[in-house]
């Protein structure tokens, strides 16, 4: 499967060739994950709806939820201004993060608002 070229062109890759990808839920607009997708993650993507990411560990393409049923059903898929980050509208089944959180924002908290 080949990304538009129109698409394409518009993309500024990291020296390994790839973009971040930004998943939101659609419903709450809680950012769920980030994680990395090549040219052809996205076209599965975009061919798809389903959200298909590149794994830098493996080395290789999955689709969320395609183990632990935790899918992402793609509503919309936008390239920011920069043209480094595409941001994925998702509805979410079940945990989005891997340690089983709603989120992967879900425990460390940086900075907050005092109480």
């Amino acid at each position: 499967m080949s990304l538009d070229p129109a698409i394409a062109a518009r993309l500024k890759r990291n020296e390994a060739g790839l973009v971040a990808a930004v998943a939101q839920e659609r419903a709450t607009g809680d950012v769920l994950m980030m994680a990395w997708m090549d040219d052809e993650a996205l076209a599965r993507t975009l061919a798809t709806r389903k959200a298909t990411y590149y794994s830098r560990s493996r080395q290789q393409y999955w689709v969320k939820g395609e183990t632990s049923g935790h899918t992402q059903y793609v509503h919309e898929v936008r390239l920011d201004c920069d043209g480094d980050t595409v941001l994925l509208i998702v509805d979410q089944e079940g945990a989005a993060c891997h340690t089983g959180t709603h989120t992967c924002w879900d425990g460390d908290v940086l900075l907050a608002e005092p109480a």
